[in-house]
C-alpha cells in the first residue's frame, strides 16, 4: 500500500536557486543562500530580487517548497544589503557611538551575532 510522504526534506543545494513567490503569485526573488540565527531556532533563507537586492524571509513565513517556494498571505521580509557570509541589515539597531573607540573607523552591524564589528580592526566591538 502506497503512503503518500507529507514530511518532506529539502537539502540547502535543492533550495539555492529556487524561486520564491508570495501568497499572490508574484514573483519575490531567487534563493541564494540558507541561514541560521545564532541563538535562535529556526532556519531563513536569503532570496535576490531582480532589483538585485536581498531579502531574509525566516522558514515560519513558508507555505510549502517544492519546485518553487511559495510564502504565507501574511509575512514580512526583512530587507538586508549582503556581501557572501555578512549580512547588514538595512534596519540595524541604532547605536550612539558606531565609530570604533580602537582606530575610529566605522562600525558594521552583523545581526548573525548582533553586534558590531570593525573591518579595520578585524574584531566585534
Amino acid at each position: 500500500m502506497f503512503t503518500p510522504d507529507r514530511e518532506k526534506t529539502i537539502t540547502k543545494d535543492r533550495l539555492i536557486g529556487m524561486q520564491v513567490i508570495d501568497a499572490d503569485g508574484n514573483l519575490v526573488g531567487t534563493v541564494r543562500d540558507v541561514g541560521f540565527t545564532v541563538g535562535k531556532q529556526g532556519i531563513s533563507i536569503y532570496v535576490e530580487t531582480s532589483k538585485g537586492e536581498t531579502k531574509t524571509i525566516p522558514w515560519d513565513d513558508i507555505q510549502g517548497a517544492g519546485d518553487f517556494i511559495i510564502l504565507k498571505g501574511q509575512h514580512q521580509i526583512q530587507q538586508t544589503m549582503t556581501t557572501p557570509y555578512v549580512t547588514q541589515s538595512v534596519s540595524q539597531p541604532t547605536a550612539v557611538q558606531n565609530i570604533c573607540p580602537t582606530c575610529g573607523g566605522k562600525l558594521t552591524y552583523i545581526p548573525q551575532y548582533q553586534r558590531w564589528y570593525c573591518y579595520k580592526d578585524k574584531k566585534y566591538v
